[in-house]
């Protein structure tokens, strides 16, 4: 068996209670809601003055795969193997409603000209990813974890990145320690190199972690390192 495969079929995420986990996830998205709502309300009018389209871009991503241990498996089954549970994200719009021709999935690049203004200085402070507090409320994500990917792009990585499945051992999250680390995927190489963040941090995963990560993130906003 190649060693990617092997480490793949035996990686564990480090344990950590899911109730304790939970509690503190809701009670940090509401306080992050609570702060940011003056934010989070200018962003949603400079959006809708600004270009034609909604203020809220939503759109399917893979989620938690509780399918990966043997007693998961046993109890839930999928009609379509996604690579994890299927849920809609939400986000500022920061791209022109046409952004995508044919619906067709497209990495972001740098000047995409497909972003609007608006759309340059939510997305290079990460503001675009506040209404994803409702996606950790309703237990989608959590705020620290790997990126969650959509359907058709996920397939596709899953199939060039052996480790790529691994992430979706536990749940996304709006910021994590590949995207501190790193800034937008422009190439396979940015995944791949992301994929080894997101495992360091599946291996050491903790409230102490989170905590550090999240404070990795404010220089990331403010300051826009790692963002365009």
């Amino acid at each position: 068996m190649p060693a990617a495969a092997a480490l793949t079929e035996s990686f564990e995420p480090r344990a950590r209670s899911e109730r304790a986990t939970r509690v503190f996830n809701v009670v940090l998205a509401t306080l992050m809601l609570i702060v940011a709502s003056p934010i989070m309300l200018m962003a949603a009018i400079a959006v809708r003055l600004s270009s034609k389209g909604p203020i809220f871009y939503m759109q399917e991503r893979v989620g938690l795969d509780r399918r990966w241990t043997r007693s998961h498996a046993l109890n839930e089954r999928r009609r379509q193997d996604l690579g994890g549970a299927p849920f809609t994200i939400y986000k500022f719009r920061s791209m022109k409603v046409d952004a995508e021709v044919n619906g067709q999935a497209v990495w972001a690049t740098k000047d995409d000209d497909r972003v609007t203004r608006v759309g340059k200085i939510i997305r290079a402070s990460r503001i675009d990813e506040l209404p994803q507090l409702f996606n950790v409320l309703r237990g989608d994500m959590n705020v620290v974890g790997p990126r969650p990917e959509r359907p058709s792009i996920f397939v596709r990585l899953r199939e060039q990145i052996a480790e790529y499945p691994v992430r979706q051992r536990v749940k996304p999250g709006i910021t994590g320690l590949a995207q501190v680390s790193n800034p937008y995927d422009q190439c396979l190489d940015d995944v791949r190199r992301k994929v080894m963040y997101d495992m360091e941090y599946m291996r050491r995963q903790s409230l102490f972690e989170d905590l550090r990560i999240m404070l990795k993130t404010v220089p990331v906003m403010l300051l826009r390192i790692g963002g365009w």
